[in-house]
């Protein structure tokens, strides 16, 4: 791990009293904020924001066997990113969906190139096959991987190549696009399954965040430069269209000249997911990543116990391989996509490989789950399909009916202008 001495030293304290100031004292650690842990403000909030989004067309309610169109946990992700209020939540979540819709997201993931989903995943954090202390989903990212060849040669090489059989908007570039259905992969893989472990605190409240090591070490003040704007253009986009999907970041090996890097990076984010980041020293490392995560989920080359390296498959947490079933021959997940999606009237779920590999469509089932809480079993208050919103609520929904011109801020702006986009 590079070392930084005296500066590096001054410059972590820096670090953490930016990030107490930012947290401005209000108590939002998980899993305030999710589901089974709204406050009545926040249930009020969900409320009125279902009721506006289904006056707006954005939103289904449940019906008879017809689900939702999106669930709680998904439309609790844009309240808490915009603190609750539900005029700019609004504003975000419709971004977000027609930013989806334009660039065929859900297509762009069931039908990319196996190979070449897997050739991105190598660039971008890898999830272990572990959780921290509360379930949620444990990813490593090693910046040095990303010198400015294999980033540059990875860029030009997809830009003339459509993987999948999405069509873009051709404004956002393939190369991100491409990053997307990994994050597709968090939301539609990874959080469903670690939502299915019951060995958590908690157990009842699904999982929408991820922790993330993010190790900087190796890493030039040059190579930081080079990867500026490949990084800020990814981040910007995640902020927009992916918020609340990142929880505890904490930034290992770094250099001494990480103060300067730190200063683009903490404009990338707002406050609260500043707040978020922990950047560890080298006698830290170890100490602090055990009050997150037990020692035998922590890779061995951060002081802990898991045969983990950057680019392996995931090494999965033996309890989720007691939990699931295998199906097809299968004995681990396969490389590319896959998904979780309910079966047998919700009571399982069924991982299924899709994508495309040797030019055919996959449509395989690779295992299932039981699921732990079936329909009903965790649901929130609602305003539900062919019932009135109460008086306060059709209220709500008249005041907040205004144009989208006077909603407070677009999503995707820079922290300053804009509330918490990330990472409540």
């Amino acid at each position: 791990m590079a070392g930084g001495g005296a500066a590096a030293a001054a410059s972590e304290g820096e670090f953490k009293l930016e990030q107490s100031a930012s947290s401005g004292g209000q108590d939002i650690g998980y899993p305030n904020g999710h589901l089974g842990h709204l406050n009545q403000e926040e249930e009020k909030s969900l409320r009125d924001f279902k009721a506006f989004l289904q006056e707006k067309g954005l939103y289904t309610p449940e019906a008879a066997e017809k689900k939702a169109s999106h669930d709680d946990q998904t439309l609790l992700r844009f309240l808490r990113a915009r603190r609750w209020v539900v005029a700019n939540a609004y504003q975000q979540f419709k971004d977000t969906e027609e930013w989806r819709k334009s660039n065929q997201l859900e297509v762009l993931y069931d039908t990319i190139d196996v190979d070449a989903y897997e050739e991105t995943r190598r660039l971008y954090p890898q999830w272990t096959g572990r959780r921290d202390r509360r379930g949620i989903p444990i990813y490593l990212f090693q910046i040095r991987h990303l010198d400015s060849k294999t980033v540059s040669d990875y860029e030009k090489k997809i830009e003339k190549i459509n993987a999948s059989k999405a069509k873009s908007d051709g404004s956002t570039p393939q190369r991100l696009l491409r990053l997307f259905a990994l994050y597709e992969n968090l939301t539609r893989f990874a959080q469903p399954l670690c939502t299915e472990m019951t060995d958590r605190d908690n157990a009842e409240t699904p999982i929408t965040l991820s922790t993330n090591i993010v190790d900087v070490s190796q890493v030039s003040l040059r190579m930081f430069w080079n990867l500026k704007s490949h990084m800020q253009a990814a981040s910007s986009l995640a902020t927009a269209h992916y918020p609340e999907t990142l929880d505890r970041i904490f930034i290992i090996g770094a250099p001494y000249f990480f103060s300067t890097v730190w200063g683009w990076i903490k404009r990338w984010f707002d406050p609260i997911t500043v707040s978020k980041i922990f950047i560890l020293s080298a006698s830290e490392v170890k100490t602090e990543l055990e009050k997150f995560i037990e020692p035998r989920n922590i890779p061995k080359a951060y002081g802990g116990e898991l045969e983990f390296e950057f680019f392996d498959r995931p090494n999965l947490d033996p309890r989720i391989v007691d939990a699931i079933t295998w199906e097809n021959g299968h004995k681990a997940f396969p490389p590319g996509p896959v998904l979780w999606r309910p079966i047998e009237g919700g009571t399982k779920m069924e991982c299924v490989a899709v994508g495309y590999k040797d030019g055919k469509q996959r449509e395989e089932r690779v295992a299932t789950i039981p699921v732990a809480f079936p329909k009903g079993k965790n649901a929130t208050s609602d305003v539900g399909a062919g019932q009135e919103p109460t008086d306060k609520v059709a209220e709500a929904v008249e005041k907040l009916a205004i144009s989208e011109k006077a909603a407070e801020t677009p999503a995707g702006a820079g922290p300053a202008e804009k509330p918490a986009a990330v990472n409540a």
